[in-house]
């Protein structure tokens, strides 16, 4: 195909400004789905996407407009899945950048923005929902202009709902993206920028054309994977997967090898011709670095291999999380995951229990810290039950992050307290126009994983956006907080917070284990220490037997002896025995909302 014919293109905004809604009319425009299969959301394939009205997995569509072809790459918005971002932006030369014009720019629009101008990408700015009532275009175009630089005149008005404007925006494409280049006499270059795991055809991949031909039936080398496969199947996604004999370069399409082992085929990985081999790879990816980690364990400890293969095949589909094996007492046999951020944390773990039919408890999150021992060697700890024996830390060094918060002024002091009581640092208070701010804060990792971003919702009647980027390591005054049962640590329950917190933690565990917990035999203790300090203690009582039912009178000492031997049997067993806590409670203590 004529290149000068090719558009690569993806559509970026924050979350929730039209992104798949566009896309739906883009389709219904080019023709691309029959008007009796078209749906809502028609991109969002996972059922997931569809309850929660977000996208989560990129998806690509060829389409044709005016004798042109466009490759359309359709993102997620959320600043959680912003490597599904950066990985279609490699593959494009030009992107659509949506901006609500009720709402305004939004702290992920300029985080999208500046990742398409690291790609060098043509940026083609437009405005959407210019048809609700609440709409301001004219001001919401200048400030694209103010902040991001673009000219209020080039700024398309357009209404994803109604299609208004949206013929306009795809003749601008073609207009402004340029075509991408390539040398078709080349050896064959093939950059795979997504994956999927089927049960039947083996890996599918999302390729990318660079040079040369990409051909059904070629024998193809996977250059970092090192294995030799066949071209069993190539075609176009439009947006039914159609096969076609060959891919030219600047084209975008699938391709299906027979590909059984999922670590044949990662993201990022250079597909070539096995018999006239290119000189080097493409540059691929960066692995983007896990912010939270949390403890993964199958309810059914029988059900840990079917955990493994689970995770090893979900990595292929969103290569964005980690996982390693790790054992806990009271746990079993689980993982420790690495996730960029607690939704990422809670779709992966939602995604594991249906499309695997798996039943797992997740541990509470945590972040990665660097402990300084007296030693002098530096441990990297994202788990808590590695934290080193107090006596022997000298520091404990946390992530920090830069954040990012527009907000409407009217909601500027709520939110500067609620950044105040993360511990957080004010870096620069800017107004956009009259009636925007944006806030820059530096914040522990720590205070922003847990609840932070709801409160930010609250505060701001959901009015407020929030992004953020690491700030690297600081030290702090953190602890280690370790809850007992009967005087035996359990590490599902352990956590490190700040000093300041760790009282407040304490108690709130203890209590909240206390109701949850099964009465023993014996009096259970529920203790949180630091270190060898107890900071909060409640009790299980234990189960009463009336041991002086028999005794309908006679001497006192009659009574006593009985309650003497009693007590000293609840001694014995308390000396020896276990407390048994039901899977319930640990599901119920470690709940991510609370």
């Amino acid at each position: 195909m004529d290149l000068a014919r090719i558009r690569n293109l993806s559509v970026i905004a924050h979350i929730d400004h039209g992104k798949t809604t566009l896309s739906d009319r883009i389709l219904e425009l080019c023709a691309a789905v029959d008007p009796r299969d078209m749906r809502a959301q028609y991109l969002d394939s996972m059922d997931l996407e569809r309850e929660r009205g977000i996208t989560i997995k990129l998806q690509s569509v060829c389409l044709s407009w005016k004798d042109h072809v466009l490759n359309l790459i359709d993102t997620p918005g959320h600043v959680d899945f912003g490597y599904e971002v950066s990985r279609s932006l490699a593959a494009c030369e030009g992107v659509v950048l949506l901006v609500d014009a009720a709402q305004g720019i939004e702290a992920q629009t300029l985080a999208n923005c500046y990742l398409a101008l690291e790609h060098d990408l043509e940026i083609v700015a437009c405005l959407n929902k210019i048809d609700l009532p609440a709409a301001e275009p004219e001001r919401t175009a200048r400030e694209i202009e103010n902040v991001l630089g673009i000219p209020a005149t080039d700024v398309l008005r357009i209404s994803a709902k109604t299609g208004e404007g949206v013929a306009d925006l795809l003749d601008a494409v073609v207009a402004r993206i340029p075509a991408p280049t390539g040398d078709a006499d080349a050896p064959l270059q093939a950059l795979i920028f997504d994956s999927h795991f089927d049960q039947y055809r083996g890996v599918i991949s999302s390729v990318r054309v660079m040079n040369g031909h990409l051909r059904t039936g070629a024998r193809l080398r996977f250059m970092q994977a090192g294995a030799v496969h066949d071209a069993d199947e190539v075609g176009v996604r439009a947006p039914e997967p159609t096969p076609v004999g060959s891919l030219g370069p600047g084209e975008t399409g699938y391709l299906i090898a027979g590909i059984k082992d999922v670590a044949g085929a990662r993201s990022g990985e250079t597909v070539t011709d096995a018999s006239r081999p290119a000189e080097a790879a493409l540059e691929g990816y960066q692995d983007p670095k896990p912010m939270v980690f949390c403890g993964l364990y199958p309810v059914d400890g029988d059900e840990f291999p079917e955990l493994r293969d689970a995770l090893e095949k979900l990595r292929l589909n969103d290569a964005s999380f980690t996982y390693e094996p790790e054992t806990s007492g009271a746990l079993g046999f689980g993982f420790r995951c690495g996730f960029l951020g607690l939704l990422h944390m809670e779709i992966i773990r939602e995604r594991l229990e249906r499309e695997f039919d798996l039943s797992l408890i997740a541990t509470a999150p945590s972040v990665e810290y660097l402990v300084r021992t007296t030693k002098g060697t530096t441990l990297e700890v994202d788990n808590p039950s590695a934290m080193p024996p107090p006596q022997e830390v000298e520091a404990i060094e946390e992530p920090w992050l830069h954040v990012t918060i527009l907000t409407p002024t009217d909601y500027t002091g709520t939110l500067m307290d609620l950044c105040q009581t993360r511990r957080g640092e004010m870096h620069k208070l800017e107004y956009l126009s009259p009636e925007r701010v944006e806030l820059r804060y530096r914040l522990p990792l720590a205070e922003v994983v847990t609840d932070f971003f709801d409160q930010l919702k609250s505060r701001s009647q959901g009015y407020a956006s929030l992004d953020y980027e690491p700030a690297g390591y600081a030290a702090s005054r953190l602890v280690k907080v370790d809850v007992l049962l009967n005087g035996v640590p359990v590490d599902a329950f352990s956590t490190i917070v700040h000093r300041d917190k760790a009282d407040a933690y304490g108690r709130r565990m203890s209590e909240k284990l206390r109701e949850l917990i099964p009465r023993q035999m014996f009096d259970v203790p529920i203790q949180a220490a630091i270190g060898g300090k107890v900071i909060a203690r409640e009790t299980v009582k234990a189960k009463r037997k009336d041991v002086l039912s028999k005794c309908y009178g006679g001497d006192i000492t009659r009574k006593r002896k009985l309650l003497e031997k009693q007590k000293e049997g609840k001694k014995r067993m308390k000396n020896i025995g276990r407390v048994e806590v039901p899977q319930e409670a640990f599901i119920s203590a470690l709940r991510l909302d609370d």
